[in-house]
């Protein structure tokens, strides 16, 4: 199982949850809406035996307290908190993984977490600013991610959209996380978007140094696939993206094995 502690920011407490491996350190980054839970599989399985992996919740989610400024939700905001976990934990030269808003997160942060040993992101393609129409698929669920209130209908339906299509394996606490979430979050990551606010993502990985990794599933209800071919990734991991046949948004959940070889074999190839 994993061990619980906080860590104390100028805006709320983060949840920080970690495995009770020795391995090198993996810190895990979750999605919008979300909490550390749907890196459970990771966290309590084989993985999680293996390596010290480190999951935030980020705040507003899961066990973390609700930010006190609204501005800590933008993602400016919540890459300073990762890397203030990352250098508070000894976590500097770790590998970061971050799904879906983790994984654009990390990409925000990539400037305070110049000792890194390499990004994987999954379900969270690079964008400029504001975002392509073609980096996501034309699903009505995704205003539900940017929207401050959300009856528990919207949130099913946003949480079916993570899995594949017939994905039957939905723990209760997917939905439960994504009530649990600070509508004020989900707002700001719909403000995140303006110009000025945030990173251009694709200029990010087009002149990024360390590993990247980038993993998509082949059955995404919310990425375009197909996206990814006109960006300029230089360091990516193998020269191409790696597809997971069988996963929809949340692979680390529906092919925990399949994406926990992934993630071990990036990890080998950045030392």
């Amino acid at each position: 199982m994993t061990r619980t502690t906080y860590y104390h920011t100028p805006n709320g407490a983060l949840a920080v949850h970690q495995s009770h491996g020795d391995g090198p350190p993996i810190v895990l980054v979750h999605g919008n809406s979300s909490s550390s839970r749907a890196f459970s599989r990771q966290l309590e399985g084989p993985l999680g035996r293996r390596r010290r992996l480190v999951a935030i919740d980020l705040l507003g989610h899961g066990r973390s307290e609700d930010a006190s400024d609204v501005a800590a939700y933008l993602l400016p905001g919540q890459a300073l908190a990762v890397a203030a976990v990352a250098g508070n934990f000894g976590l500097d030269q770790a590998l970061f993984v971050g799904w879906s808003l983790g994984g654009h997160i990390l990409l925000e942060a990539v400037k305070d977490l110049p000792k890194a040993a390499g990004f994987l992101i999954f379900g969270a393609p690079p964008a400029p600013l504001p975002p392509p129409e073609n980096a996501f698929l034309p699903n009505p669920v995704l205003g539900v991610g940017f929207s401050d209130d959300i009856a528990r209908e919207q949130a099913e339906a946003y949480v079916s959209a993570f899995f594949a299509p017939g994905f039957s394996d939905i723990p209760p606490f997917f939905v439960e996380d994504a009530l649990r979430a600070d509508g004020r979050a989900r707002a700001q990551v719909a403000a995140s978007m303006a110009p000025g606010v945030s990173r251009d993502e694709a200029q990010v990985v087009g002149a990024l140094t360390q590993p990247l990794a980038v993993l998509h599933g082949a059955k995404e209800q919310l990425v375009n696939g197909a996206y990814f071919a006109g960006l300029s990734m230089p360091t990516l991991w193998r020269g191409v993206v790696q597809t997971i046949a069988s996963a929809g948004h949340a692979p680390q959940w529906e092919t925990p094995a399949e994406f926990d070889a992934l993630v071990e074999a990036f990890a080998a190839d950045c030392g």
